[in-house]
């Protein structure tokens, strides 16, 4: 997605939590298509770190024309009692709460035609039993981004929201069974995974200043299987 971007013509700040050897790939990456490419590590379930995000982004690039809200925290368990309080708010804090934070923080310095792209899922509409927080969560993003349409439509500022189906990252591996991990994309019409890069286009579609009339959208890219 960050390379889509930068071969559009966009300079970014790209906030990461770990992956330093990702994140210095992909800065590479931009800064080989001609653009800047802004790193910085931290931790977005905090309110005051969305903040300082911001205020960085504004400082090292003049402003903000297009907000993504791509962050989350996804974890499998089998049932509820295996869900702990912690567990549930840090979902809840990661993948909400943080988009609501940073997008607060944003919309001060974002022009007339910015745009504001969240990451839904098709757990939006289909949730998964076995991700029942960040199914929750992604359910309550695809309500957020609708609502806030309609705040921002004032200041000519749009907001949409794509929501992947499987979609093979690290996350797959790392957070679910080894059978999940098997068979995971097989119940798509294409009978596979995406791979992140096939998400692109919908984010650069949707930040595109020919999609000025697209507001409080959701964009599935689930290989064939509908999201009502």
């Amino acid at each position: 997605m960050a390379i889509a971007y930068a071969r559009e013509g966009a300079d970014m700040l790209i906030a990461y939590l770990e992956e330093d050897e990702d994140a210095l790939a992909t800065k590479s990456l931009i800064e080989k298509e001609g653009r800047k490419a802004v790193l910085m590590k931290c931790d977005i379930q905090h309110a005051q770190t969305c903040r300082d995000v911001v205020d960085r982004a504004v400082s090292e690039l003049g402003g903000i024309d297009i907000l993504v809200n791509n962050a989350a925290h996804q974890a499998s368990f089998s049932a509820l009692d295996d869900i702990s309080d912690e567990e549930w708010e840090l979902t809840f804090r990661v993948n909400i709460h943080a988009m609501f934070y940073l997008t607060k923080a944003a919309i001060p310095h974002m022009k007339p035609g910015s745009a504001i792209i969240n990451t839904a899922s098709i757990n939006s509409d289909m949730p998964n039993p076995s991700l029942l927080a960040y199914a929750t969560t992604k359910g309550a993003i695809q309500n957020f981004t609708a609502g806030l349409a309609q705040l921002l439509a004032e200041k000519d500022i749009r907001a949409n929201a794509v929501a992947p189906g499987p979609v093979w990252t690290p996350l797959i591996p790392s957070t679910l069974p080894e059978d999940a991990v098997r068979n995971f994309g097989k119940q798509t019409p294409m009978k596979r995974p995406a791979q992140p890069a096939e998400l692109a286009s919908a984010y650069v579609m949707l930040a595109d200043p020919l999609s000025s009339f697209t507001s409080g959208a959701t964009v599935a890219v689930t290989g064939g299987k509908p999201l009502l």
